[in-house]
């Protein structure tokens, strides 16, 4: 990369630090994990997220859980790397074996990147793969990592030319896309492992009576539909029990039968009149 390219490459990544403010590019951040992991969890039960009309502080406020592990992760991997860099320095002082140790640094480094570039560039075969999500960023990410190590060993970047400070500015630059990538993985798969529990333990969502106008024709097991008998001024004739609160969103509720069925599916309720909702107190005595 040349002076001129590097330089408008710089001016470029301090104009992207002024035009979105931290705070700004934090809330992105948030909203998004938060998105991925709800579309996962309620895509377990047949409901696309984008109908249930969530806000942003709703996302927002579920991403501390699918970020918490890979935060934790990424944190005790830093304090690792610190450590074991100062234990190598400590064991090694001659410039030859500094030297020695960023060649065999980058050599893994480099295979390890290709390997993670191999591996994207067979996404269309391997993209079922369930670990690919996460395998393929992490290779990238820990390779980028040693190359880049291993040149900072071998040559301090102080005093570097132009294109040496671009190539660490895109090292990082890479090793940060590798890291999101992971997290918005395990995001994902947080969303899913809270579906789980969620369908494991239905009994513990809120306990919903159902009342309509006409029947419903559900068919989920467990369902009970009951008649209502008729009355004067009475304008709902059936009632349903045995369901669950799954969600509640901005203008109508998500409900689930109180066991889960490979067979079940989820009931959208307008909160517009049409139904009479109430909810049960659970069982046990205070």
């Amino acid at each position: 990369m040349s002076p001129a390219a590097a330089g408008a490459l710089e001016r470029f990544l301090d104009a992207g630090k002024t035009a979105i403010p931290p705070l700004t590019l934090l809330t992105a951040v948030l909203f998004y994990f938060g998105y991925v992991s709800a579309r996962a969890r309620y895509e377990y039960f047949g409901v696309d997220v984008d109908t249930i009309g969530l806000g942003t502080q709703e996302y927002i406020m579920r991403s501390p859980q699918p970020l918490l592990t890979p935060l934790l992760v990424v944190a005790a991997a830093g304090l690792g790397s610190v450590a074991v860099r100062a234990a190598v320095r400590k064991r090694i002082r001659t410039a030859t074996a500094v030297r020695r140790l960023g060649r065999v640094a980058q050599g893994i480094g480099l295979t390890t990147l290709i390997a993670g570039l191999v591996l994207v560039s067979g996404y269309t075969f391997l993209r079922d793969w369930w670990l690919f999500g996460l395998v393929t960023p992490l290779l990238i990410a820990v390779g980028a990592t040693l190359v880049r190590y291993g040149a900072t060993v071998r040559r301090p970047p102080d005093g570097a030319p132009p294109f040496r400070r671009s190539s660490v500015v895109l090292g990082y630059l890479v090793l940060a896309v590798s890291v999101f990538w992971m997290t918005a993985t395990t995001a994902q798969w947080s969303g899913r492992g809270l579906a789980m529990a969620d369908a494991n333990r239905l009994d513990k969502l809120p306990s919903v009576i159902l009342d309509t106008k006409e029947s419903l024709y559900l068919r989920s097991p467990g369902l009970e539909e009951t008649k209502l008998p008729p009355s004067e001024g009475q304008t709902f004739h059936y009632r349903y029990r045995h369901l669950r609160l799954l969600i509640h969103g901005k203008d109508r509720m998500f409900l689930v039968p109180d066991r889960w069925s490979a067979s079940d599916s989820t009931i959208i309720v307008p909160l517009d009149g049409s139904v009479r909702v109430q909810f049960q107190f659970q069982n046990q005595r205070p």
